[in-house]
């Protein structure tokens, strides 16, 4: 899988995510900090990470910043991006199975190693939903993204 990832700081944590992706054989397209040269401001490398899953480049993205949710408010401004800021394995499988997320958002200062690893192994074993109630919201956010939701 290729998974687009941004962190605004190079912190030990987002060094560890790219080496553990890779490490469980995923392709990593790098923005920002973890890309020298790169321009590295949360709102800059998270929208550029979330672009690549919008355009199909990547099929997922993980976007990192201090507390996790500039990256997310930012990555959520992408149409067809849906980003969940995940502090817990639940939630990430929750964002997964209930939310159809397609972007990660983590917190460079909250998550350990092994709360990075739980996350991670939540998320990717987490699919879609198959719950007609869950499909109908995410088929809301969609035409929220086209602007064309009911009211």
């Amino acid at each position: 899988m290729r998974i687009s990832v941004s962190s605004d700081m190079d912190e030990p944590v987002a060094r560890l995510l790219v080496e553990e992706l890779r490490g469980r054989g995923h392709e990593v397209l790098a923005h920002g900090a973890l890309r020298p040269g790169a321009d590295s401001q949360w709102a800059v490398c998270s929208e550029r990470a979330a672009r690549e899953v919008a355009d199909g480049t990547a099929d997922q993205a993980v976007v990192c910043c201090w507390t996790g949710t500039g990256a997310s408010i930012a990555a959520n401004k992408v149409p067809g991006v849906r980003a969940a800021l995940c502090a817990d394995a639940y939630t990430a499988d929750g964002a997964r199975r209930w939310n159809d997320a397609n972007v990660l958002a983590l917190s460079l200062r909250l998550t350990s190693a092994p709360l990075l690893r739980e996350i991670l192994d939540a998320w990717f074993a987490g699919e879609p939903g198959e719950d007609a109630e869950d499909r109908d919201n995410v088929t809301h956010v969609e035409r929220l993204d086209r602007g064309r939701a009911a009211p």
